[in-house]
């Protein structure tokens, strides 16, 4: 194996794939021996994660990382865009802020993170065997074509062989596969070698005519069909993951069912704070989006938000602020974390975020929040509840108390909790021990289980993944990809007609 192959896993719409598919790969090769790395060029994500040392990456990107069996950099994902309210997204390069933009000012900065990209892509080819790299939505988003630094201008720049893959669960896959290629220019599809079904749920020998028809089609083979695995939601870039029905959401309710209500927030982020309540045996996760969906919830959670200020506006508007002042009021237990603790304190000063200046909160923490312009970053640890708790921070508002009980580097009043750091409950005993309290409060007969380990659940999903790819994709045409490059000469297909094969490339 030669040091810097690398390969383009882009996909014909987001959430098609292309994250897990990317982790698998990377799984697959690092079983392999094989040291590789993960890439995506720019991610636009509310869900972050800190690296150990302190820079500011895609959650997605930082699990492929862990899939990959690396430590995860600021070079594995050197463009972050983080979406806010009126249109604008700040702009985190190589892990730190840099800029708060509208898609016109964005323009002004392109040159720049292409430049940064490219750097970034080389320095990891330099270094690892292979660099497998995901797109971001889809390469055949030809209205952004001339500025694209993450799909096939990406894949130009560094001539990387690409492979497309179709979510065959939200149907019409053949159509976005062939319509992918057909709308590319011909140097871009040139690099385009092959493709991948994912979430193929049905009889493979009623599959098989399609793909033929397909490879005749566009002259490219399918690599493999992957089929529907559930419980493979793994550190989601975007909030159309919060769309897909879970399975324990409509599972029977017992009277020991421990039931949690999430705030499904305009600018929700770092859901995946989420992820470890629902591995937890007789604990239902759901997401409300209205008054009536806290009614039975033992728990609420006011989740992290990219605009607070916004956020909380929208749950007056939706009579969520004075449900879950009420609940609060009446001792029914409420976790805010981040954006959803600040939005619980009694007071909200924010020239930073919003401009809004100072604006009422909830009132149910003796906090006070002021938003800083510079962003905190941070791995922090502490304890609670005599358990050990490793976490991470990401955050422009500072929080003061002024009163309560300790509890992380937040506070509790009566059945209320606030804390800015995310991933607090993927530590077992912290869950288990705050989720036993919570029960009790609730008057709920819940017991945990006391040998569950979000730790390894995700390590054996990871596993599955690697499993996935080894098993149902073609791994011999992968090594030739990433060790050869795209195919020589590969058709070129027009909208509409059959593929033409030009002299080469």
């Amino acid at each position: 194996m030669r040091v810097g192959g690398a390969l383009l896993v882009a996909g014909t719409t987001s959430d098609a794939g292309k994250s897990v598919v990317t982790a698998g790969i990377c799984r697959w090769l690092a079983r392999q021996g094989v040291k590789v790395a993960p890439f995506k060029a720019q991610n636009m994500s509310l869900n972050s994660m800190v690296t150990a040392d302190g820079a500011e990456i895609g959650r997605a990107q930082y699990m492929q990382a862990q899939a990959a069996g690396v430590e995860p950099r600021a070079v594995m994902n050197p463009v972050l865009l983080k979406p806010g309210g009126d249109r604008r997204s700040q702009i985190v390069l190589l892990g730190r802020p840099v800029a708060e933009v509208d898609a016109v000012q964005y323009g002004a900065h392109k040159e720049r993170l292409r430049e940064v990209v490219n750097a970034s892509l080389a320095e990891l080819r330099d270094e690892y065997d292979v660099v497998v790299c995901e797109g971001a939505g889809s390469p055949a988003e030809i209205n952004l074509r001339a500025g694209d630094i993450t799909n096939m201008g990406l894949a130009r720049a560094a001539d990387l062989p690409v492979v497309v893959v179709g979510d065959i669960d939200r149907g019409g896959v053949f159509a976005s596969l062939f319509g992918t290629v057909a709308l590319l220019e011909p140097a871009d599809q040139a690099l385009v070698a092959g493709f991948v079904i994912n979430k193929f749920r049905g009889a493979p020998e009623l599959l098989a005519p399609g793909l033929e028809q397909l490879r005749l089609l566009t002259g490219r083979p399918t690599l493999g069909v992957l089929p529907w695995t559930p419980g493979l939601y793994l550190d989601a870039e975007d909030s159309l993951a919060l769309d897909r029905p879970r399975p324990d959401a409509r599972a029977p309710l017992g009277p020991e069912t421990l039931r949690v209500a999430v705030v499904r927030l305009p600018r929700i982020s770092n859901f995946t704070d989420l992820d470890a309540l629902a591995v937890e045996p007789g604990v239902v996760v759901r997401h409300a989006a209205g008054p009536g969906d806290l009614a039975d919830a033992d728990l609420v959670v006011l989740p992290g938000s990219r605009a607070t200020v916004s956020d909380l506006a929208w749950l007056r508007e939706r009579g969520l602020a004075d449900a879950i002042v009420r609940r609060a009021r009446a001792g029914r237990p409420v976790l805010g974390i981040c954006g959803g603790y600040q939005m619980l304190a009694r007071e909200i000063v924010d020239e930073v975020e919003s401009g809004a200046g100072t604006v009422a909160g909830l009132g149910l923490l003796p906090a006070r929040v002021a938003f800083a312009p510079d962003k905190t970053l941070g791995r922090p640890e502490g304890t609670a509840y005599g358990e050990r708790v490793s976490a991470y921070e990401i955050h422009h508002g500072i929080v003061e108390t002024s009163g309560g009980e300790p509890f992380l580097d937040g506070c509790r009043e009566g059945a209320v909790w606030g804390t800015t750091w995310h991933g607090a409950l993927e530590n077992d005993g912290f869950r288990r021990a705050f989720l036993t309290e919570v029960a009790g409060v609730a008057g709920r007969d819940f017991r945990v289980a006391p040998d569950v380990s979000f730790a390894a659940i995700r390590e054996a999903t990871l596993d599955t993944l690697g499993d996935l790819v080894e098993r149902h994709l073609d791994t011999d045409a992968l090594w030739r990809l990433v060790e050869d490059g795209a195919p020589a000469v590969l058709p070129v297909v027009a909208p509409g007609g059959a593929p033409r094969v030009p002299g080469g490339r």
